[in-house]
């Protein structure tokens, strides 16, 4: 039995034709599956390894390693690479940027440039904002875009000929995340969206019935996009993992590219001083554990 509803009409959401195996244009279309070791990302990757994306294989796999996620997505990652290898023949590309934890300390400790996580910015007046966002383009896409054009044998500065279709595990309940590349020789494809009609649940779904488990949500150990919910699992499973993003916490206040204080949780208070009620029994936890609904 299928997962997913797969969409009738022949174009997504920005307008155009979605991935063929063969295009009218005379161009060379090279198809990319950029991997994020997290729910959607996973779902798409086995889903189109099987066919299920109009029977296009990805050409390349690409994981950006930030070099600070959790243990369990590295080990995620790894055991799914070692699956699809074993059943596919085909492998995951390592890629990187540096460590972003490592870059935060520095930072902190010397002032050099930091690419901002959006960290919550509390000013002498108490107000709380929210820094701007450059992680996500320092440590994912640049470091994807380089390895495209390494695998394609370009030299830095070279002009890409080729059209790079760049596959992303966004689902249908992300959809306000569906937007188009702003590189000339990419075009950002969305298959969850736009040709299984996929959310969340759908991919966990899948993944858990190949018999993989359930993937966890892949981020940084010290997002700041957490919830309190995910800094309360980390909290309780993954002590040493929480202890470190409590250390980081604290060093991101000296960051010398705010005016306010810099801060991981959207309270604007020290990670180690808020109450996350781990002491407390919840029937949701639960509840949410049975449905597979403990990440992204």
């Amino acid at each position: 039995m299928q997962a997913f509803r797969r969409r009738n009409d022949t174009k997504g959401k920005d307008g155009n034709e979605m991935i063929q195996k063969e295009y009218s244009d005379g161009k060379k279309h090279i198809h990319v599956l950029s991997y994020g070791g997290g729910t959607q990302s996973t779902a798409l990757l086995l889903l189109a390894l099987e066919g299920e994306i109009n029977g296009v294989i990805p050409d390349f796999i690409i994981f950006s390693d930030t070099g600070w996620e959790p243990q369990y997505v590295y080990d995620w990652v790894l055991k799914i690479n070692k699956y699809i290898k074993d059943k596919y023949g085909k492998e995951i590309v390592f890629t990187s940027n540096g460590n972003i934890r490592d870059d935060i300390v520095k930072s902190a400790k010397n002032g050099k440039r930091l690419a901002s996580m959006p960290f919550f910015i509390k000013n002498k007046n108490g107000e709380i904002g929210m820094a701007r966002r450059q992680c996500t383009s320092e440590y994912k896409i640049l470091p994807i875009n380089r390895e495209i054009r390494k695998l394609l044998g370009y030299k830095p500065k070279e002009r890409v000929k080729e059209i790079v279709h760049l596959w992303k595990g966004i689902s249908t309940d992300e959809i306000q995340r569906v937007k188009p590349s702003r590189v000339n020789w990419q075009k950002a494809e969305h298959p969850l969206v736009d040709i299984l009609n996929m959310d969340r649940s759908a991919c966990i779904a899948y993944v858990e019935r190949l018999g993989l488990g359930t993937p966890a949500k892949s981020s940084c150990i010290g997002c700041p996009f957490h919830d309190d919910e995910m800094w309360r699992e980390m909290k309780l499973h993954n002590r040493k993992e929480f202890d470190d993003a409590v250390k980081i916490d604290k060093l991101v206040r000296n960051l010398p590219q705010f005016e306010g204080k810099a801060y991981l949780h959207r309270s604007g208070k020290p990670l180690d001083e808020i109450d996350f009620q781990e002491n407390q029994m919840d029937i949701d936890m639960f509840l949410n554990e049975c449905e597979g609904f403990c990440g992204n």
